[in-house]
Order: structure tokens, then sequence, then C-alpha cells
């Protein structure tokens, strides 16, 4: 297992696009990936799991992933959410 503590930097946080375009990244790994907001656990490859999450701008998720692949992942996801998921 492989584990990183992210910042959401982008103001509206995991809403609509920026999810979908995490979502995208989270599937092209083989690794059980999860996303952990507040002490709970959201499944980071289904789109109706990390919008029920209602993350916004400035909180802090852990992305966690087991499996396969599992440390590319975690980076791959993090680079995402502080790189490429700012709305401007």
């Amino acid at each position: 297992m492989y584990e990183q503590k992210v910042t959401l930097t982008n103001e509206i946080g995991l809403h609509a696009r920026p999810a979908s375009i995490f979502i995208r990244a989270a599937v092209q790994f083989p690794c059980d990936i999860t996303v952990e907001k507040n002490g709970r656990s959201y499944n980071a490859k289904s789109i109706m799991s990390v919008l029920s999450m209602s993350a916004s701008g400035g909180e802090e998720l852990i992305i966690r992933a087991e499996g396969d692949k599992e440390e590319e992942a975690v980076i791959t996801l993090v680079d995402v959410v502080e790189n490429k998921i700012n709305v401007d």
C-alpha cells in the first residue's frame, strides 16, 4: 500500500469536470485506489463515489493505492490534483 496527502488547491474542489479528469487518470491503473476525506474512504474510480465526497477547495485528501503500480498511481493522482484540475 502507498499513500500520500494532498490539498485541493482549486476553488471548486472535485466537482463535475475536475472529478472526471481525476477519475480518467485513476482508471488507467490496475490497482485499487481510494481517496480519504475526514476519515471516510471513497472509490477513486467511481464518479458517483468521488462526487458524493463533496470535496471542496482547501480540503486535505489522502490518496491511497494498493496493488500493481500503486506508487505510480498515487504520484500521478497527486499531480492531477495539484496541477491539472485548476479552473481558470
